[in-house]
């Protein structure tokens, strides 16, 4: 059975696709801009910060979990890759574009 594994790094950055500031979550890693839900391709497992790629992962669509919110799902520019990042929709500290991401439920 695989184990994922996770390490908690969560810093505050400036977003690569927007510029703006984003604040660390307090909790958990914060993997994505809050404004735009852009991420960086840093992570090969959460948190770790080991991929080399470093391209910007844009968001392309997004759905509904019933125990864990919404999952964004992003796509790399650089390398193509798909993952999937739990949505912090709900975080006290600079919450995810709620609006947004139900746009991109409609992608799916």
């Amino acid at each position: 059975m695989e184990t994922k594994r996770f390490s908690k790094n969560d810093n505050g950055f400036i977003c690569a696709a927007c510029g703006k500031e984003v604040l660390p979550l307090g909790y958990t890693s914060r993997n994505h801009c809050p404004f735009c839900l852009s991420s960086l391709h840093v992570d090969i497992n959460p948190g770790d910060r080991a991929n080399e790629c470093r391209g910007i992962l844009r968001p392309i669509s997004a759905e509904p979990d019933p125990k864990r919110g919404y999952i964004i799902i992003h796509k790399c520019e650089r390398c193509g890759e798909v993952v999937r990042n739990k949505a912090a929709h709900e975080a006290k500290v600079q919450p995810d574009d709620l609006d947004l991401i139900i746009k991109l439920t409609a992608m799916h």
